[in-house]
């Protein structure tokens, strides 16, 4: 049985043979001539082509179920376009209420870490205060802000204790100094005249009595008042090294002309003038005044310390 492929070779070899154009002229004596190839015609080429044609629409349709190549879509018009390039599109896009929305969520929580903060500060602050005001004869907010601004930077920050005071221990300079060695490092006295004037000075601790007028102390004693209104304070002008006195019988601060501060060995009385250690005025009402309370102050690193 012959193919579809050669049934139609057949029928188009019998077309072309019976055309015409191809039929072979008889010689003049009308005997058969030989048989010859044809040359290469147009026809043929012809021929040719339908023969490729067909058997390319075939093999195409053979494949059809097989695996199609689908024609790749072509890209927007904006990316054809010469007027357009890749700086021109915007890599992400964003609307700008939402933006601003995010914007102000991100600094609503900045915001809220920084109220929780000043919040924690405060409230620590606040702690301090109320132990100083119940514990503290003499302390207010506004002089406690003062002193904690003025103390030096290793104990800023440390927990205040009240180490001696004159309502709680009884009148004594001895069981003062005594009680300055609960805690070492800086101590800061307090104490005031009857007319309302506070004032004191920072020490070092423990506080060590010598056999002899001997000064003692650093370049960080200081002393203040408030005397003058707000609270003010005297620090070391390095004319010379009296910083602060202490013996058994009596603890003086500064020296050069007059005592800054000087408390006897009751704490009954005392006495305040000029002095060239820290260039300071008198820091009470009157150069010789009646002591009204007298209190040492320590600082704890650790809030562990009873």
């Amino acid at each position: 049985m012959h193919s579809w492929k050669d049934r139609v070779s057949e029928k188009l070899a019998n077309l072309f043979s019976d055309s015409p154009s191809s039929a072979p002229s008889s010689p003049p004596d009308g005997s058969p001539r030989p048989h010859k190839a044809r040359p290469h015609t147009k026809d043929d080429s012809y021929f040719s082509s339908v023969l490729t044609f067909m058997r390319s629409s075939r093999e195409s349709s053979s494949n059809k179920h097989d695996n199609p190549i689908k024609p790749l879509p072509s890209l927007p018009t904006r990316w054809n376009s010469k007027d357009v390039s890749w700086q021109h599109m915007p890599l992400d896009t964003y609307d700008e209420d939402e933006d601003e929305s995010d914007t102000h969520k991100q600094s609503g929580t900045q915001s809220s870490l920084r109220e929780v903060s000043s919040a924690r500060e405060e409230n620590d602050d606040q702690e301090h205060l109320i132990d100083l005001t119940i514990d503290s004869f003499f302390i207010s907010p506004a002089l406690y802000q003062f002193l904690q601004s003025s103390l030096p930077n290793i104990v800023k920050g440390c927990r205040w204790v009240l180490l001696y005071s004159t309502l709680r221990h009884g009148i004594s300079l001895r069981t003062l100094i005594r009680k300055s060695a609960d805690l070492s490092g800086p101590c800061l006295l307090i104490t005031g005249d009857t007319k309302g004037a506070v004032f004191g000075g920072l020490l070092n601790g423990p506080l060590t009595p010598t056999p002899k007028r001997k000064y003692q102390g650093t370049y960080e004693t200081f002393v203040f008042t408030t005397l003058y209104g707000a609270p003010r304070l005297f620090r070391p002008t390095g004319a010379n090294r009296y910083f602060y006195m202490c013996l058994n019988d009596l603890l003086a601060l500064g020296g050069g002309g007059n005592f800054a501060l000087r408390l006897d060995e009751d704490l009954l009385t005392g006495t305040s003038g000029r002095c060239d250690t820290f260039g300071n005025q008198c820091l009470a009402h009157d150069e010789s005044f009646v002591v009204k309370n007298v209190e040492l102050w320590g600082f704890a690193h650790s809030s562990r310390y009873p």
